[in-house]
């Protein structure tokens, strides 16, 4: 079965605690349908992102495991409970949000706190476990405050012990570091991905952000138009693109069509092949003996900090883009200027052909 697809799990399958399958979902808004007989499953203990621009059906599916939207058609598992017709406080999961919805008025540990009362255990209970689980974010200093006079990062830290104290068998993030600045959300990626590995708990993860999904990942599930393009592991996700979609979304990526690809590598398909893997050759330098190499003209050079990335005007109307590490010392950079005439190569095997 190729990676774009997960396998439906039967219906007789036996699932770990932890795991969730969804088979042949579907969730249709009047004569719109948002996401179309989707089969996916979910590993115990991983760290699945969902990933995909607005209107991908990401949130969708989110919202259908946690029992805030009935499924149209399919079925969802978690564990080896049928939990598609269950309400949602009937199942072993707990959601996160992006405005993490504290209560204005109850101080960190009566937030931390509010889940468990609900559930009715003794108050000695609700302080031993709170207690654990603001030690368990590093913020048990905080428990007096209000969520008013705590940082961005904190409420996020908050709102994560209020949801991993009631022990879910699954732990929904939707979009949770969206509201925060760039520095303090990298920061916040480290300690999630660190908190998952230490709880041991099912993690699925809602993003548009790629550079996020591919830093906190186990694997990721690239959402388009209410399906899944493809779903795999980061590594795999970025280099080896199954689609199209997914090579041009993911990330930069040249997408040679396949009558030039015909040409320059016999391939019958279309291949996409990375920025990073894209160099000039300079000069008289001989190429590699697996390269394959384009003529073409310097349209643009652009200096982003870590990189310099060269457009090249190829045969054709094709731009070709070349990204290469800048170091310490600028007279070892790319030298070359618009309108200069250059070659770029890649080795052959760093393309990923593309159906």
């Amino acid at each position: 079965m190729p990676s774009n697809v997960d396998e439906a799990t039967p219906a007789s399958a036996q699932l770990r605690p932890g795991e969730v399958s969804l088979a042949g979902v579907t969730k249709q808004f009047g004569d719109m349908t948002a996401v179309r007989e989707l089969d996916l499953r979910v590993r115990a203990g991983e760290f699945l992102s969902m990933l995909g621009p607005s209107g991908s059906g990401k949130t969708t599916v989110l919202r259908m495991i946690a029992g805030f939207e009935e499924v149209t058609s399919g079925s969802i598992r978690i564990g080896n409970q049928d939990v598609t017709r269950l309400p949602a406080h009937q199942r072993p999961v707990n959601t996160v949000f992006q405005d993490y919805a504290l209560f204005p008025h109850l101080s960190i540990a009566d937030n931390v706190a509010y889940g468990l009362k609900v559930r009715g255990e003794s108050k000695a209970d609700r302080i031993a476990s709170v207690t654990a689980a603001l030690e368990q974010v590093r913020l048990q200093h905080v428990a007096d405050r209000l969520p008013h006079q705590l940082s961005g990062g904190q409420r996020q830290r908050i709102a994560l012990a209020r949801a991993l104290i009631l022990r879910p068998r699954v732990l929904l993030l939707d979009e949770p570091l969206g509201a925060l600045d760039k520095q303090l959300r990298e920061e916040m990626q480290i300690e999630l991905k660190s908190m998952q590995r230490e709880v041991g708990i099912t993690f699925i993860f809602v993003t548009h952000d790629q550079e996020e999904a591919l830093t906190l990942s186990d694997r990721v599930a690239v959402f388009n138009d209410g399906r899944i393009e493809q779903v795999d592991t980061a590594r795999a996700v970025y280099e080896y693109p199954e689609t199209e979609f997914v090579a041009r979304f993911l990330g930069l990526s040249n997408i040679i069509p396949a009558p030039l690809a015909a040409q320059l590598t016999g391939s019958d398909r279309a291949i996409s092949i990375r920025p990073e893997r894209v160099r000039l050759i300079e000069g008289d330098a001989a190429p590699r003996p697996h390269d394959v190499i384009l003529d073409g003209t310097v349209a643009e050079v652009v200096y982003t900090g870590p990189t310099t990335r060269v457009l090249v005007d190829a045969a054709d109307g094709l731009r070709i883009i070349a990204e290469t590490p800048n170091s310490h010392h600028p007279s070892a950079d790319v030298r070359v200027d618009r309108g200069d005439r250059v070659r770029v190569a890649w080795e052959a095997d760093h393309a990923a052909a593309l159906p």
